[in-house]
């Protein structure tokens, strides 16, 4: 009996019908007891050094006008840079979709989000620590938005 990668490679085209090889014996091999067979590796990622609480020497502010430029701010968050996101150029839909998806990603990397004014909001990841103290006029605002 032919190879069957011979005859795929004749009904293709890619060989000539007249050459046949001739066909080698097939040797078992023992199989050999108690060896492993063999292991590929996975390469593991790198992990993301996050700075120390003396080396921060970035806060990312972002304009966002649309919610696809949320990816632009879960990629700074979870590189460990604070972000200030500016939501005075988006519609209320949007804004209020964007801010489930920040809350959701702090949340999930250990992080805080605040709110700065009725339109920006901070997200600081765990290793930032943020004071301040939150007045009784922003928490009438914080009602306002997320009330409808």
């Amino acid at each position: 009996m032919a190879n069957p990668l011979r005859k795929t490679m004749v009904y293709l085209g890619l060989a000539d019908e007249e050459y046949d090889e001739p066909e080698a014996p097939v040797q078992q091999q023992p199989a050999a007891t108690g060896s492993r067979a063999p292991v590929t590796p996975l390469r593991r990622p790198t992990p993301v050094t996050r700075p120390t609480h003396g080396e921060l020497n970035e806060i990312l502010t972002v304009h966002p006008r649309q919610y696809r430029d949320a990816r632009a701010i879960a990629e700074s968050f979870r590189e460990g840079v604070p972000v200030i996101i500016n939501l005075g150029q988006m519609s209320e839909g949007d804004a209020r979709r964007l801010i489930d998806f920040a809350s959701g990603l702090s949340q999930g990397l250990y992080g805080t989000i605040e709110r700065v004014t009725s339109k920006v909001f901070l997200l600081s990841p765990q290793h930032i620590a943020v004071s301040g103290q939150e007045s009784e006029a922003e928490s009438e605002v914080e009602a306002a938005f997320f009330a409808r």
